[in-house]
């Protein structure tokens, strides 16, 4: 895509766009297949799927219904859409693409090397050796803590052979901590 063009929206940015409510734009979605992409807590439609939303739009502007547009794009519903309850499109893919997919998913995972468990002792070894601070979100994620445990450790705890001491914040507000090494 060239710089100028959207390569994915929010979903909830859609009700604005179309002036619907949140149920008509879930319904669109749904009586298409499309299935929005999740990050994190949002939810966001591709630039593809944002221009056949945009057709729909336009086509039910101009007298259209959900039914004759599914019918112009070949786009087959599993059932009727006469009752105008339900898209009745099936959600499922195709048993071909679940098969390739299944079988991508399998290679992938056999290419990539298994996690090292002990990578997060030369990650804290470093930060104690370069004297850099920690943010607590960073410690909580090495040592697989919670950040409210971390809380109840007070100022100064010691774990996996190092000691964590509270040295001001970070940007953003999180703690630093300065990681030393314990010795014997």
């Amino acid at each position: 895509m060239n710089g100028g063009e959207i390569d994915r929206i929010p979903v909830n940015q859609l009700m604005q766009r179309y002036g619907l409510v949140k149920s008509a734009v879930y319904k669109r979605l749904n009586d298409l297949g499309i299935d929005p992409q999740k990050v994190g807590n949002k939810s966001y439609v591709n630039a593809e799927q944002l221009r056949l939303l945009d057709d729909l739009h336009q086509f039910i502007k101009s007298g259209g219904t959900m039914p004759e547009f599914l019918e112009s794009r070949g786009i087959q519903p599993a059932q009727n859409l006469s009752s105008g309850d339900s898209s009745g499109l099936s959600k499922v893919q195709p048993d071909m693409i679940n098969l390739v997919s299944a079988i991508a998913a399998q290679f992938a995972n056999r290419l990539q090397p298994p996690p090292d468990p002990l990578a997060y002792y030369q990650k804290l070894e470093d930060a104690a050796r370069n004297g850099w601070l920690m943010r607590t979100s960073e410690i909580a994620d090495l040592l697989d803590l919670s950040i409210s445990e971390m809380q109840y450790y007070g100022d100064r705890f010691s774990e996996a052979g190092f000691t964590f001491t509270k040295s001001g914040y970070r940007a953003g507000g999180e703690i630093a901590w300065k990681v030393s090494k314990e010795r014997s």
